[in-house]
């Protein structure tokens, strides 16, 4: 029976057609990274600078 399953998952990710990305999906995941890396940072500066005990 699982076997049943998995043959027909396999058969039916085949059919599926490959769709690129969009430019401006591109352009949204670089952003989003980007605001992650940037709000990390300032996290980290904010935890340094403010809270200098908890650290070592």
């Amino acid at each position: 029976m699982a076997e049943e399953k998995e043959a027909r998952l396999i058969e039916e990710l085949q059919k599926m057609q490959y769709d690129p990305w969009l430019p401006i999906e591109s352009k949204l995941v670089k952003w989003s990274v980007g605001l992650g890396i940037v709000l990390l940072i300032v996290l980290v500066w904010v935890s340094y600078t403010f809270f200098p005990s908890s650290h070592g």
